[in-house]
């Protein structure tokens, strides 16, 4: 009988590693990932995606009736300034994601009481603009999405300028 506990105590505690590793790593990949995918214009610059399809879906179901602009960024260089401009008569939201894939801020156009905002990302410790709204985050990198609510897949053509009013790019001055 104790011919299998030595076994079976090793087992567990590989699984119990295992499953340590795959919960504190996962979300790492899972980040990476979905930055490659949504990155088409590089880091720290804002990508304007077209509108999800059944043969395109950048993310795991993305609402076909929501036009998404994503920055990937990277605060290596210094904080990061998210600009986002809401469209008059529909609903906007900026969502910043840090690599862990946690949400750490959150903000719609009726938040926003329909104007545009700034907001600069920044790690624990970083400089940052005097009179900022600040976004403190304990990770380098990670992903601010922007959606905006169509009412209609066709109007994509007329809000598309708009929306790319929307911009977000590494701090470069103090003031």
């Amino acid at each position: 009988m104790r011919n299998w506990l030595g076994p079976f105590a090793l087992g567990l505690i590989l699984a119990a590693a295992t499953a340590w590793a795959a919960i504190a790593y996962i979300p790492y990949g899972l980040m990476n990932v979905a930055m490659e995918r949504l990155g088409q214009g590089g880091v720290n610059i804002m990508s304007y995606g077209n509108l999800a399809t059944p043969a395109r879906q950048p993310v795991v179901r993305p609402s076909p009736d929501l036009a998404y602009s994503s920055c990937p960024y990277d605060l290596a260089a210094g904080p990061l300034a998210i600009d986002v401009g809401p469209v008059a008569g529909r609903y906007t939201s900026l969502s910043i994601f840090d690599a862990a894939t946690d949400v750490i801020f959150v903000r719609n156009d009726v938040e926003a009481g329909g104007k545009p905002f700034r907001i600069v990302v920044a790690r624990d410790g970083q400089a940052v603009p005097a009179g900022a709204e600040v976004v403190r985050t304990g990770h380098d990198r990670g992903i601010a999405l922007i959606r905006l609510l169509l009412k209609d897949p066709k109007e994509i053509g007329g809000l598309d300028a708009v929306r790319r009013q929307s911009s977000c790019a590494t701090v470069t001055k103090l003031k």
